[in-house]
């Protein structure tokens, strides 16, 4: 592992920000044999971060012999993720702390240590991205889109009792498809629905547009089936957010015109298609019961938001937290917010550092995705998933989400990386 110099700050160029998930297909070097093995595994990765039934699932084991692949076959760290590596350490060490006190507890020296693998894997992704880039990244949402359509097909089929053993894809009657959680699950479809919805608006024929439209119908299927209410507003804000900085970032005429009147037209279609859905009678009576903003366990001193306001004031009390796993044995159920959730597990120091990996992420993201470079769309869609996930992370504990972890570390990855796509040569007097 190398550590490589901060590269020069990119400028914007002057010509429109390219549609859809990178800006046009480029003649690539020759590949090593070596450099194929290491675009097998990171295809692996994404994929099977759809599958995650069993614990340790088959993404931690396969992460684990690429990050010593990487390392034995050359991982740069660059300068520009230094931040990144001083917060997530001194994140960890605020959990390693708090968990001394409370280590023979049943299952908090499992939950730390992954939660710092977890981090681990940020940092692994966003330095894999930094080189080879286009290449790597491209390989990566495949290998990630292929894991949502094979889980909401799942879904799908599992919800309507065409599966055989369909009850293991569901939980409470609500899908989950291949993960343990239905609020899991939900999120997990939202970075490859923006990317399809991204290669959508780049479609300049009809042949370029179904591809993508069916598959997001298919995902959009999947995640209407969870009956998650974080899910569905995860991807409303991340859709919003994706289509604003799009638009605002491309400086053709004639494309935000196209981006217009896309997304209107793929709001109308993406509409009637929910409409037939919720007229299976599984499909309407259970979206009844879960279209309410706030449910039961919602409300009450003891409810989520109950706890939320009674932690917050313990957090001043408690500079090493309670401990991991600890909190619920106060209040019976876990935090069910992250923020919160790193003060308690962790103390001030996982707290702090939490909340500012958030901020930097999402302002130093923001700034760059007006940065012109062949991977600036795709970018754009995962910054927008992270700002759903932040969202979404104050009603739910993302610390185990391993797409969450992905989906930050594609963030960095694509930063450090970034630089300014070649400019058009002035034209000749």
């Amino acid at each position: 592992m190398t550590l490589a110099g901060t590269a020069t700050l990119p400028h914007r160029a002057p010509y429109p920000a390219p549609l859809g998930l990178a800006g046009g297909r480029t003649r690539r070097p020759a590949e090593t044999a070596g450099e194929r093995l290491r675009l097998v595994l990171l295809w692996l990765i994404a994929f099977t971060s759809g599958f995650v039934q069993v614990e340790p699932a088959p993404y931690e084991l396969i992460t684990l012999v690429a990050i010593v692949i990487y390392m034995l076959t050359g991982l740069t760290l660059r300068a520009t993720l230094l931040p990144l590596v001083a917060l997530l350490l001194v994140q960890n060490l605020g959990y390693i702390a708090s968990l001394m006190p409370v280590i023979e507890e049943p299952r908090t020296f499992i939950w730390t240590a992954v939660t710092c693998f977890l981090s681990v894997t940020t940092l692994f992704f966003a330095m894999v991205l930094s080189q080879n880039t286009e290449r790597r990244l491209d390989i990566l949402i495949r290998g990630y889109i292929g894991a949502a359509l094979v889980t909401s097909a799942i879904a799908v089929l599992a919800f309507f009792r065409v599966l055989p053993n369909s009850d293991q894809f569901l939980l409470y009657a609500r899908a989950s498809s291949t993960f343990k959680d239905p609020n899991v699950f939900g999120p997990f479809l939202v970075l490859p629905a923006l990317v399809l919805i991204q290669r959508l608006l780049a479609g300049r024929t009809l042949r370029a547009c179904l591809a993508p439209a069916g598959m997001i119908l298919v995902i959009a299927a999947g995640l209407l089936l969870t009956f998650s209410r974080g899910a569905w507003g995860h991807f409303t804000v991340s859709a919003a957010v994706m289509l604003g900085l799009t638009y605002v970032t491309t400086r053709s005429a004639s494309d935000r015109f196209r981006i217009t009147l896309l997304s209107t037209v793929g709001v109308l279609v993406l509409a009637g298609f929910v409409v037939v859905l919720l007229s299976f009678d599984i499909v309407g009576e259970m979206f009844k019961v879960r279209a309410n903003l706030v449910q039961d366990y919602d409300a009450g001193e003891q409810g989520r938001f109950g706890r939320h306001i009674a932690g917050l004031l313990m957090v001043f009390e408690l500079p090493w937290g309670v401990g991991p796993l600890q909190f619920s044995k106060e209040f019976h159920y876990e935090p069910h917010n992250s923020f919160l959730s790193a003060f308690m597990n962790g103390g001030w120091l996982a707290g702090t550092t939490w909340v500012a990996l958030t901020v930097v992420t999402l302002v130093v993201g923001l700034k760059h995705a007006f940065v012109r470079t062949p991977w600036q769309p795709t970018f754009i869609a995962a910054y927008a998933a992270f700002v759903g996930e932040v969202g979404e992370s104050y009603i739910i504990d993302v610390a185990h989400w391993r797409h969450y972890f992905l989906i930050m570390g594609i963030v960095w990855g694509l930063m450090a990386a970034g630089r300014p796509a070649p400019s058009r040569a002035p034209p000749q007097p």
